[in-house]
């Protein structure tokens, strides 16, 4: 596991990480996968290979997010690799337009269109070809005609400014490299009072510098989280008020060796010492809902 030296390779590890558990889960739909308990390759954003949403025995940070029963189609909760439910948090109302950063599977989407209604549009944008084509899936199984799912990054949203409402996400801006450009993006498509309601990791006290950069704990969410202090006051310089972080799920010590042991060994860099690294992180971090307000 060696020190990712740009943004551009930070971004190419995370999208191969989607990619794979994109692809995983459609030969799993298909019929020619393995188990369903096996079939997110890539685990959580932050938990242990081969987690699976919602399901017994899944990682810490994915379980119990969303009721089976709820879920708009099954390949859409299977695909899920979130930290949290910001459908459930967010105040969705008809006729809004929100848009999801890092869309994946595109289970938040599908439950924001419903929420929304027809009269209101969820768009979801996704940097991995692979995920989209899950997306649609999924979006044609569970019968939803107003939901768009875009290709694009996070850091370049491809809609025009001031065109929704509400920007959710779900554990994806702390994968970003420039966090800073990818807050003023949200601001910009935001109309006018529009509402930040976005499901991350951050952290609660630092961590090792050691422990940041390193390619397993970008794709698997830590080292690239923010301090919930620091998420505040980027919220604020990108121009947004009433910002929070209100932690929605702790994790101990137990949960953090479960995530331990979902570590690719291939990834790990000689003499790299599992054990100290979860006594560094033990209290350092946690599932949280950020919410902020674009000014009238």
């Amino acid at each position: 596991m060696l020190p990712l030296s740009s943004d551009d390779q930070v971004r190419e590890a995370v999208r191969e990480r989607y990619a794979s558990a994109a692809r995983s889960t459609l030969d799993l739909l298909e019929g020619t996968g393995a188990a369903a308990g096996s079939c997110c390759g890539g685990g959580s954003c932050c938990g242990a290979e081969g987690a699976t949403a919602g399901a017994a025995g899944a990682d810490p940070i994915t379980r119990d997010l969303y009721a089976v029963g709820d879920a708009p189609s099954g390949g859409a909760l299977v695909a899920s690799l979130g930290c949290g439910n910001p459908t459930a948090l967010a105040d969705l109302a008809p006729g809004d337009d929100v848009l999801d950063l890092g869309s994946g599977g595109g289970l938040d989407v599908l439950l924001s269109a419903r929420r929304v209604g027809p009269d209101g549009t969820a768009y979801g944008l996704d940097m991995t070809p692979e995920m989209l084509e899950l997306a649609r899936r999924n979006q044609a199984e569970a019968g939803v005609t107003n939901a768009e799912f875009i290709l694009g990054t996070i850091e370049d949203v491809p809609l025009g400014d001031a065109s929704v409402d509400i920007v959710i996400s779900n554990c994806v801006v702390n994968l970003a490299p420039d966090k800073d450009q990818v807050l003023a993006e949200a601001f910009r498509v935001l109309r006018p009072g529009g509402r930040f309601a976005v499901s991350d990791i951050v952290l609660l006290h630092p961590i090792p510098d050691a422990l940041v950069g390193v390619v397993g704990l970008w794709t698997g969410c830590v080292s690239g989280a923010l301090l919930d202090s620091d998420y505040v006051v980027r919220l604020e310089r990108a121009g947004f008020q009433q910002a929070s972080v209100e932690v929605t799920r702790s994790y101990s010590r137990a949960d953090l060796k479960d995530l331990a042991a979902g570590l690719d060994p291939t990834q790990l860099p000689p003499g790299f010492d599992v054990h100290a690294a979860v006594d560094a992180l033990d209290g350092a971090f946690a599932s949280a809902f950020v919410r902020a307000r674009k000014p009238l």
